[in-house]
């Protein structure tokens, strides 16, 4: 159970560290607050799926 919570925590880290990123990049490319924001929410969505996609390949792969 343990094991569990920890990558959860992990995953939600990377997911937001991502989003950060593209809210950063965006700010400096000069895009306005509301589009670097879109861009954030974007990319933290992206993480999480990919992850969710990614875990859900190794449950039917090992299932």
């Amino acid at each position: 159970m343990a094991i569990v919570l920890l990558t959860t925590a992990l995953v939600i880290v990377v997911a937001l560290l991502a989003a950060a990123g593209a809210g950063k990049l965006a700010r400096m490319e000069g895009a306005p607050y509301p589009t670097a924001l879109t861009r954030a929410a974007t990319a933290f969505t992206a993480v999480l799926t990919l992850a969710a996609t990614v875990t859900a390949a190794l449950a039917a792969l090992f299932a």
